[in-house]
């Protein structure tokens, strides 16, 4: 599906008219591609699907494009947002469909709303993240859930741009809770898998879910035989009752979650 082939004026670039937000999914062996990676092949689909993204000023115009708090590498994710600026008005649904048949399965376009109001990156103030732990017993895991609960500072250690940086991976952790087995698509009945669900507050530095596993290592001594599977579920405002709105919300005046 092509949105448009209108070129680009002589002389300049196109003003704005208009901003659309994305919500999109990393799903499989797609969750290993990297930030930057995924904001090439972003590119490359906007330019395949005929999209009027509006471009920069100067000698090297690129498209604009933001995003916002992107998943680590190697992390699933059910709730990645960016926003495009356009030179053309479009049907954001058309958008969504024509970006979403211009990616690799695995990369999938949930959902797109015409921006409005407060910026993207200010609408998301907490992430929701489930941890599966093969191998791991659930009773274990409640036991160093209970003692990072209660201990009122949890000091990590983790590599940055900056350098090793040491910081508090509890203070983030708005609620961190045990879910049945059963809840897993992943796990086989016959190997024990304890599962994670927590809420994090975005902070600077960043705690991460590998923060929060480094943290169950420190206070409890909790060291999982394979690697975990992370998969973001959601991000966006916080309420009082630590429940997650999706920022597209203010944008569709309330309206749910959209997508497949």
């Amino acid at each position: 599906m092509t949105i448009s082939r209108k070129p680009q004026p002589e002389g300049g670039q196109a003003p704005v008219v208009q901003r659309v937000r994305i919500r999109y999914a990393k799903r499989g062996p797609l969750r290993f591609t990297s930030h930057r990676d995924f904001a090439r092949a972003f590119e490359r689909a906007l330019r395949r699907a005929g999209v009027p993204v509006a471009f920069s000023q100067g000698f090297t115009p690129h498209p604009k494009i933001s995003y916002a708090s992107a998943a680590p590498t190697g992390v699933a994710s059910e709730a990645e947002y960016l926003e495009v600026a356009l030179r053309e008005p479009v049907d954001p649904e058309q958008l969504r469909a024509a970006l979403d048949a211009a990616l690799s399965p695995g990369l999938d376009v949930l959902d797109a709303v015409v921006a409005g109001g407060a910026g993207l990156a200010d609408r998301i103030e907490a992430s929701r993240w489930r941890i599966e732990l093969p191998q791991v017993d659930p009773d274990v895991l409640a036991k160093a859930v209970t003692v990072f609960t209660a201990t009122e500072e949890v000091l990590v250690e983790r590599m940055t741009k900056q350098g090793r940086r040491t910081f508090d991976a509890r203070a983030a952790v708005i609620s961190i809770d045990i879910v049945a087995p059963s809840a897993t698509p992943s796990g086989a009945p016959a190997v024990p898998c304890a599962i994670l669900e927590l809420v994090v507050r975005q902070v600077t530095p960043s705690v991460r879910p590998d923060d929060v596993l480094s943290g169950l290592r420190v206070v409890a001594g909790l060291e999982p035989p394979v690697a975990p599977k992370v998969i973001r579920l959601a991000q966006g405002t916080l309420t009082a009752q630590g429940a997650i709105v999706d920022p597209l919300d203010a944008d569709r005046d309330g309206a749910t979650i959209g997508g497949r």
